[in-house]
């Protein structure tokens, strides 16, 4: 019996949720995205990653590009291709610009996103509000699960989730509000798409796995600060910007494998187990090298 093979890469799963989130956004809960707009964005996040690659004498990668254009296209509102543009630009320009031990150190979405909107005035973050959709809600959370499962980063997703649900019931209570504030402020579908498809970015965040706790606890810290203190909406979206340069003092301090895109939870550096029985006694005893990443 022929089983399904599914691919080991987890960026195919991020680019066919993400762009099926988009369509279904469009055409059911009327986003505000512009087709001309989405178009620049792609466009220009796929031709810097080729530019990028010829440069680099890597051949054309295209996966991370999108997955970081239909980010943009999801999160960035502007009424402006050249803005729209420069914030495609920023984002894949930065991974072999922007480097710290072999990882680029921002989320190239999350940086091309905020530096384009605390520049100007005609760009802001989709708050996200899309009506009570919960069996739609539910859908995507569960689809954003299966990303960050394969991608071996759901530890640093459920964790921020859970410093911010702290985060957010902690001050209702101090303040005396009933439950349903913070439960408005939880149902944002910027918030899914952060903690699902940004903060977990396998090759941004910390090794280990408590070196990504750690992070997940600075990032909602900071953004509850910037939320509650600097009375700015978009707060996560802001603190990964902010914390994004402590992730190599992170793996310094609690060091772990760095991650591999490739196969579900790869690690550089890990070693193969071998099988039990007769089989293993008969595998020869030298393997082949690893091919190359071509992640960038």
């Amino acid at each position: 019996m022929t089983r399904l093979s599914l691919p080991h890469d987890p960026r195919w799963f991020q680019i066919a949720v993400l762009s099926a989130l988009l369509v279904y956004g469009v055409a059911a809960l009327d986003f505000e995205v512009r087709g001309g707009i989405a178009a620049v964005i792609l466009a220009t996040a796929l031709g810097v990653q080729a530019l990028a690659d010829r440069l680099g004498g890597r051949r054309f990668e295209p996966k991370s590009a999108l997955i970081s254009a239909l980010s943009l296209c999801l999160l960035l509102r502007t009424p402006s291709p050249m803005l729209a543009a420069a914030a495609a630009a920023i984002s894949i320009g930065s991974k072999p610009l922007i480097r710290i031990g072999g990882k680029h150190v921002f989320n190239p979405s999350n940086l091309g996103l905020v530096v384009v909107v605390l520049a100007s005035e005609r760009a802001w973050i989709s708050p996200g509000q899309w009506g009570n959709a919960a069996l739609g809600a539910f859908a995507f959370v569960c689809l954003g699960s299966l990303v960050v499962r394969r991608a071996a980063r759901s530890d640093v997703t459920w964790a921020f989730l859970a410093f911010w649900v702290a985060a957010l019931f902690g001050r209702a209570a101090w303040l005396g509000d009933p439950p349903a504030i913070p439960l408005h402020q939880l149902a944002s579908g910027s918030l899914l798409l952060f903690a699902f498809f940004m903060i977990s970015d396998p090759k941004t965040t910390p090794d280990s796995r408590a070196g990504r706790i750690v992070f997940a606890a600075l990032v909602a810290a900071v953004g509850a600060w910037i939320v509650f203190g600097l009375h700015r909406p978009a707060g996560p979206i802001l603190a990964l910007v902010a914390c994004s340069p402590l992730v190599p003092l992170i793996d310094r301090l609690l060091p772990g494998p760095k991650y591999r895109w490739g196969a579900p939870g790869a690690t550089a550096g890990a070693s193969p187990k071998p099988a039990a029985g007769p089989v293993a006694e008969a595998r020869p005893r030298t393997v082949p090298a690893l091919v190359p990443s071509t992640e960038t």
